[in-house]
């Protein structure tokens, strides 16, 4: 009794070795008997490649991608001349919304594609498909006319609104699902584009969201609240400008950034975030300028410098604002960094509101002792001009 209580987690800790040992690829049984000599466990989106290779250049292959629900689709593709999505050939499924399965082939020509159906530049056949077990499984044989031993491929999965696929993710693991495959050592090398955009694209949100998100407000908070007080000044204002123009140099390295991944990914648009980001800096390089033409205090037009001032500044701060939360629901991060960045916005604000309490209670104290001291002068000066009439 008491050797079998101690063989049998040792059982249990055999059989989740094993069964998490099975997982991969080569381990895997085809239940329809189908054999494939090679196979390849692609680096992300739960997703394997079975395949047979001959010298002739026919290419029989399963694709299997697991963990997926029933209102999703994937596809697998070959892309001939480079690298990336637009160019490939995909191989299409997904489960109909009666339960059958639909496959097809459809060449993709741009980003955002709708994965019309249509002719590959290859020859496709024995293409069909299954789901089972959360798990699609795309079979087809192919004819390759190159004799070359390494292909490029991506592979994709997304949402269905009825029986119609929509735009995949555009962010974390659906843009890095691209590698090289040896189809002679079955080994699989993931292309630097994924991660290398992925990268730009953190690099700017955080550019942004330090700048525009965070530093914008901190200066103009400094200006409205430390010029109330006489011995901050001209303090106040070299830390208001310093601080606005480090937000406006690091800014615009995030706009640049922004503009570049543009241009790299020519079909993938963010109308919103893009049309909000031009304003921002439109205004801030208006704002810069503006601070070159600044009316001295008692000159008859600095009463409208600086109401433009006031107006574009806070429309600065606010589309920032926007625009910062535009770009958390574009990269979608861990829920950490918006939350960080909402504990930012809060802790500025409840200052702000502080301050303005504050700032009006130190106005109006002044204002007050200001008014007691003309009143007194204003009394002395009777007094003494009605002793003076009383004299002479």
């Amino acid at each position: 009794m008491r050797g079998t209580s101690t063989l049998l987690p040792l059982c249990l800790l055999m059989s989740l070795l094993l069964s998490s040992y099975a997982q991969t690829c080569s381990r895997y049984t085809f239940s329809s008997n189908r054999v494939f000599r090679s196979c390849s466990d692609l680096p992300v989106l739960n997703s394997f490649l079975h395949y047979n290779h001959d010298s002739s250049g026919k290419l029989e292959i399963a694709y299997r991608h697991t963990a997926i629900g029933s209102s999703r689709w994937v596809a697998w593709a070959i892309n001939p001349t480079s690298k990336g999505m637009v160019g490939s050939q995909a191989l299409v499924a997904y489960r109909r919304t009666d339960g059958t399965m639909r496959v097809y082939t459809s060449p993709i020509t741009q980003y955002q594609t709708q994965l019309r159906e249509g002719k590959l530049s290859f020859e496709v056949s024995d293409l069909s498909a299954t789901y089972e077990n959360n798990e699609i499984t795309i079979f087809a044989t192919l004819g390759l006319s190159n004799n070359g031993t390494t292909l490029n491929q991506v592979w994709q999965e997304g949402g269905l609104s009825g029986n119609t696929p929509q735009m995949h993710v555009t962010s974390g693991p659906n843009v890095q699902s691209m590698a090289t495959l040896n189809l002679l050592s079955g080994e699989t090398a993931t292309t630097n584009g994924g991660g290398s955009k992925l990268r730009k694209r953190n690099i700017h949100g955080i550019l942004n969201a330090v700048s525009w998100g965070i530093l914008m407000p901190i200066g103009t908070i400094t200006a409205r609240y430390l010029k109330v007080f006489k011995s901050a000044d001209p303090a106040w204002f070299y830390l208001h400008a310093a601080c606005q123009f480090s937000s406006y140099v690091v800014g615009v390295a995030g706009w640049s950034t922004g503009l570049k991944l543009g241009s790299e990914s020519p079909g993938i648009r963010f109308d919103t975030h893009r049309t909000i980001g031009i304003v921002l800096f439109s205004l801030g390089t208006l704002q810069v300028f503006a601070l070159l033409l600044r009316p001295k205090p008692d000159h008859k037009y600095r009463l409208y410098w600086n109401i433009y001032h006031h107006l574009v500044g806070y429309a600065v701060i606010i589309l920032s604002v926007i625009n910062v939360f535009k770009g958390f629901d574009i990269l979608k991060p861990d829920d950490k960094w918006k939350n960080a960045y909402i504990g930012v916005i809060v802790a500025l604000a409840f200052c702000a509101v502080v301050l303005e309490a504050y700032t009006w209670f130190v106005v109006v104290k002044r204002k007050r002792s200001e008014s007691a001291g003309k009143l007194q002068h204003g009394c002395g000066n009777g007094n003494g001009y009605g002793a003076r009439s009383q004299q002479a």
